[in-house]
């Protein structure tokens, strides 16, 4: 299955994130608890952890970029060789969050 992995909404009345560090590149697997990116606001860093095992996929981002809270920022699969959908708009809608802590 393919996953995606969003913006998550960490800190109430922030509506933008901007992204640190990635932990992992395209093919690197989590476990549940592995730190997979690490974020900040305006006031805080957040670090966001896997809740699932999965293969990261195709990271949507670069560091230092600013994400609007819900964008999609990476995608993930839990096999290494699962077809990728098209990235358009509607793809989005179709597929499953991530689970993170």
């Amino acid at each position: 299955m393919i996953y995606q992995l969003s913006v998550p909404a960490a800190v109430p009345g922030v509506e933008e994130i901007r992204i640190l560090e990635w932990h992992g590149e395209a093919g690197a697997s989590f476990e549940p608890g592995d730190l997979i990116v690490e974020l900040e606001t305006h006031k805080a860093i957040v670090e966001v952890r896997a809740g699932q095992k999965g293969t990261l996929r195709a990271v949507l981002a670069d560091p230092g970029d600013w994400k609007a809270i819900g964008l999609r920022l990476a995608l993930f699969s839990d096999e290494a060789d699962e077809a990728l959908p098209a990235l358009d708009a509607e793809a989005g809608d179709l597929l499953v969050e991530f689970d993170v802590t």
